[in-house]
């Protein structure tokens, strides 16, 4: 991937065939699982960290503020989710994003880097893996590429506003 770029108005990045296809397959995975029937969620740990609870100390409360939020947040990331996947080149190419299509990548690649990280376990001390070329050190390669996808789409919006943040 070449990072983001600020050319006008417009993010421009390129991505090659191969990263299409594995941000094509994390959206999918994304897409079922905020798809899918609460009840049959409950207690997943990356459903838990896409949507956290309202309140820690209360479970009621926590029940409560899920009943109030659970479907906008779930709908917004979908439309967030659906975005992402239209601005995808299919065969690799040029992504071009303005600002509010930017906004939806951040938050989607952050959802996606949530889900992995929470699959895989990455914490601040995750060192990289014995086996780099392993499944494990493989879906880190992943985590760490959305990683610096995410920074350079950061640095391209700032750009744009005179380099504050």
């Amino acid at each position: 991937m070449r990072p983001f770029r600020r050319k006008g108005d417009v993010l421009v990045a390129k991505l090659v065939a191969a990263e299409v296809g594995i941000v094509s397959l994390l959206l999918d995975q994304l897409e079922q699982l905020l798809a899918a029937d609460p009840a049959d969620t409950g207690g997943d740990p990356v459903v838990e960290r896409l949507l956290p609870p309202g309140h820690v100390g209360d479970p009621e409360i926590a029940a409560d503020y899920r009943d109030l939020t659970e479907a906008g947040l779930r709908s917004g990331k979908a439309d967030d989710l659906a975005l992402v996947r239209a601005t995808l080149p299919l065969e690799g190419g040029e992504v071009r994003l303005d600002a509010e299509q930017a906004r939806a990548w951040l938050r989607t690649t952050n959802d996606l880097r949530l889900a992995l990280g929470t699959r895989l376990g990455v914490t601040a001390e995750t060192e990289p893996p014995a086996d780099p070329a392993g499944d494990e050190g493989s879906q880190l390669a992943v985590y760490y590429w959305l990683t610096a996808v995410q920074g350079s789409l950061i640095d391209a919006l700032v750009a744009g506003r005179g380099g504050r943040r």
